[in-house]
């Protein structure tokens, strides 16, 4: 009797010390450096903030690296992924949105030899801007771009972009600062044009960086789980260590 009472306990002990299981949430990304990247330490600072987070509430993560449109669609249409980052919050039935994993200045590169001013978007009629086919920018400029008011030029990658305004066949290109930062001290595909470049000296915004969530039940709880587990890290302090801040 005392051994069969013993065995009790001893069970009841297990179950109460025995951590829950941990799941592994599997996220697609993309090449967007220094935010997110395969050979990037610790995959990028997006990356870090995001995995620092599930970490904190006993979860693992997987992140595979895609094309930003194969990116999307996965998440949207394969049942494997839950969401998808880092992304900027927009109007969306397909995505619900985690609390922002960080923040990135949002503006436009301009060649040196030929800076512009504008107070508004009005101002920038005149001018053809760059950018990268799928990407969010602000609903203001996406809105003018839509509808015609503003002409673009669009392309499948920041460097691209860069390319063209270095070269000046464009005089703007939409870009985070810290992705053109990191660009030009390593990409070697803009050796011969990033000494023409510079971030025009009006942002956009600096704009929060967020994890899209497929609208769903696996979405609604990875979302709350990244969301109790933010809360749990300095993400300020994980960006700005990634960053070389």
């Amino acid at each position: 009797m005392l051994k069969h009472l013993f065995t009790l306990a001893f069970s009841a002990l297990l179950l109460i010390t025995t951590p829950a299981r941990a799941d592994v949430l599997t996220m697609p990304s993309l090449e967007w450096p220094p935010y997110s990247g395969k050979k990037l330490p610790d995959q990028g600072a997006s990356v870090a903030v995001v995995r620092a987070a599930v970490q904190a509430m006993g979860h693992e993560l997987n992140v595979e690296f895609y094309p930003w449109s194969r990116t999307v669609y996965l998440v949207k249409n394969d049942a494997k992924y839950a969401g998808y980052f880092p992304e900027y919050h927009y109007e969306t039935d397909d995505l619900i949105f985690s609390d922002p994993i960080g923040t990135g200045p949002l503006g436009f590169v301009e060649n040196v030899n030929r800076p512009i001013e504008w107070s508004t978007l009005n101002d920038l009629a005149p001018h053809t801007i760059g950018v990268v086919r799928g990407y969010v920018n602000t609903p203001e400029l996406d809105a003018r771009i839509a509808n015609g008011s503003l002409k673009s030029s669009d392309v499948t990658s920041d460097t691209q972009n860069l390319q063209k305004v270095g070269r000046e066949r464009i005089p703007l290109a939409v870009v985070d600062t810290n992705v053109l930062d990191y660009l030009k001290e390593n990409d070697p595909a803009l050796s011969a044009v990033k000494a023409n470049l510079q971030m025009n000296k009006k942002l956009l915004v600096d704009k929060q960086l967020h994890i899209a969530f497929a609208n769903n039940e696996a979405g609604k709880k990875w979302r709350d789980i990244v969301n109790q587990g933010l809360e749990k890290i300095d993400i300020e302090q994980i960006m700005k260590e990634r960053l070389g801040e």
